[in-house]
């Protein structure tokens, strides 16, 4: 072959070279290059749990720990009705990395800590946790939830806590489909939603027939149906039905007590469009044994602290998201240039940048808040009152905020973001779930209304808590003002709720970080949220602001 045949053919398979793109996101620290979840943990009472939130942070951002969430959405979970032989298992089959992720939760306490050793700070160090495995993948975080609610409702009857709760709690994790007596540690999962009610529990039509005298901790059966039961492998799970006395609260085993599978029959797994790795069932009861829970008729009260729970757990999962997102995003904007300069040099890339920061920042600030009212709920009458009502802002606001936000995080990458072969799309499709599940946006706004009515102190203590910041901002001093008139009125408050639990959401957020936060993050959330510009898109935030300074802080000050 000649020279120039040599050089031609040389031409032909070297066509570029590939310069100016990202790299993947590993072997990162993620805990330690938080600087507001270090702050959080310290500052809510659980600063003892740093060295092993250090620990954890370089496992769950390891390239072989960000591997597994990847495989575990790519291979979701495959539904068997019946074995080989025509036996009915219900069996819901899952990808090795799926379990892999599901056992170094359970092994890290994120089921369960607070409740096994409900030490100063356990709900923020449980919470902490949370946060970061979320980051790698949300989906097994639902049983994980479910699990980990449970307890408190499980509480209600002793008998059966007496049974369980060692097994909940345990930090073994055993996927096996086989009865409770041969595994040291369960699941659970739960199942409320019925096709013609939805989040109106009360017009359910699953009914329960007392196998004997009835009562508390009694045996039922159960006849009829869930839209939505998550998730279908649990060993058990808390379903709401109607006995003789009214709605009402049931433990439902996979396995009888006599060794026979319980005719709980899953009909299919739900096509979701995000949350792929978890499986979510449509099922059947067919004369299903249950246990209830406390009084028959009393299903809701007994329930709703695991949805208390629940729900806070959505919190955490949409502030990691958020995180994810704008990791992700400065990741690539450190590395790309365009026009002349580094994608995060640009005024107007810092803008968004920036703002996607402040948002982040204000999930988890709010998140953790509320975790140490969790934390001291029994003892203080002020967090107790702040669990009731700013659970369902916090919920109802930080996971409303996730799509947008993960969407605005997808555009810095620009057409690469869209391609299935990167994270963005799974993140994206991941953040309106938090949103809906739970009780999406309505349910949340009424959940808040309830509250002022039932227990008209929330108002008080939800106004106390933002007056702890009074004087720190002027913006924000006069924000309070105008939203205190808003409770004046009460007249047509169900009509207004959305509007008036947005700013509540954003007072919220905005006097947390007045009292905590760097002068830059919190004048630049005040400047960009509760001034008459609003906030109509991400990048919209107004001039001097330190963005530079934002963007150093969410990198973890490099």
């Amino acid at each position: 072959m000649t020279v120039q045949q040599d050089r031609a053919a040389l031409f032909l398979a070297q066509t570029h070279e590939v310069e100016n793109v990202g790299s993947e996101f590993q072997d990162v620290n993620l805990f330690s290059t938080d600087l507001a979840l270090q702050e959080a943990v310290a500052r809510e009472g659980a600063g003892w749990a740093t060295q092993s939130l250090t620990a954890f942070g370089a496992l769950t951002g390891s390239v072989e720990y960000l591997e597994l969430g990847h495989l575990a959405n790519k291979f979701g979970p495959e539904f068997d009705p019946q074995d080989r032989f025509g036996n009915r298992v219900d069996l819901a089959k899952y990808h090795p990395s799926y379990h892999q992720l599901m056992k170094s939760a359970i092994e890290h306490g994120i089921h369960a800590a607070p409740w096994s050793d409900p030490k100063p700070g356990a709900h923020v160090a449980r919470a902490a946790h949370f946060y970061l495995q979320s980051q790698v993948e949300a989906g097994h975080g639902c049983p994980i939830t479910m699990t980990f609610a449970a307890i408190p409702a499980l509480r209600l009857q002793p008998d059966l806590a007496a049974v369980w709760e060692p097994k909940i709690t345990s930090r073994i994790y055993d996927p096996r489909n086989v009865p409770i007596e041969q595994k040291q540690g369960v699941t659970i999962g739960m199942g409320m939603t019925e096709k013609q009610g939805g989040s109106d529990v009360r017009s359910n039509t699953t009914r329960a027939y007392p196998v004997g005298q009835g009562g508390p901790g009694q045996a039922y059966e159960l006849v009829g149906h869930k839209f939505f039961l998550s998730a279908p492998m649990c060993d058990a799970f808390l379903v709401l039905a109607q006995a003789p006395g009214g709605l009402s609260c049931f433990l439902v085993p996979r396995w009888r007590p006599d060794g026979s599978k319980n005719p709980l029959q899953v009909l299919r797994l739900k096509r979701k469009m995000g949350n792929v790795s978890n499986a979510s069932s449509e099922v059947e009861f067919r004369g299903a044994l249950g246990w209830l829970i406390g009084q028959e008729g009393r299903g809701v009260r007994n329930i709703i602290e695991m949805v208390a729970m629940t729900r806070f757990d959505c919190m955490i999962g949409s502030s990691a998201g958020m995180r994810m997102a704008t990791t992700l995003a400065l990741h690539h904007c450190s590395q790309r240039a365009a026009f002349g300069k580094m994608l995060d040099q640009q005024p107007l890339m810092q803008n968004v940048l920036a703002d996607l920061a402040l948002e982040s920042e204000a999930a988890v600030t709010l998140t953790m808040r509320m975790a140490h009212a969790m934390d001291h709920r029994a003892t203080d009458e002020h967090e107790e009152l702040m669990v009731r009502i700013a659970t369902a802002v916090g919920k109802y606001w930080i996971c409303k905020r996730t799509p947008n936000h993960a969407y605005e995080a997808m555009e810095c990458i620009g057409g690469s973001g869209v391609m299935e072969d990167s994270p963005y799309p799974r993140l994206y499709r991941e953040a309106p779930i938090n949103a809906i599940w739970e009780g999406s946006g309505n349910v949340q706004c009424l959940d808040v209304l309830r509250a002022m009515q039932k227990t008209p102190e929330v108002v008080t203590a939800f106004f106390t808590e933002l007056k702890k910041a009074k004087g720190g901002n002027a913006v924000l001093d006069g924000y309070v003002k105008a939203l205190q008139q808003e409770f004046s009125d009460m007249s047509d408050m169900e009509f207004r709720a959305r509007s008036v639990v947005d700013r509540m959401a954003l007072a919220l957020q905005a006097s947390l970080l007045v009292r905590h936060a760097p002068a830059m993050v919190s004048d630049a959330f005040c400047a960009g949220r509760l001034t008459d510009v609003g906030q109509h898109n991400y990048g919209t935030l107004p001039k001097g602001v330190d963005a530079a300074g934002i963007i150093r802080r969410a990198r973890g000050g490099c």
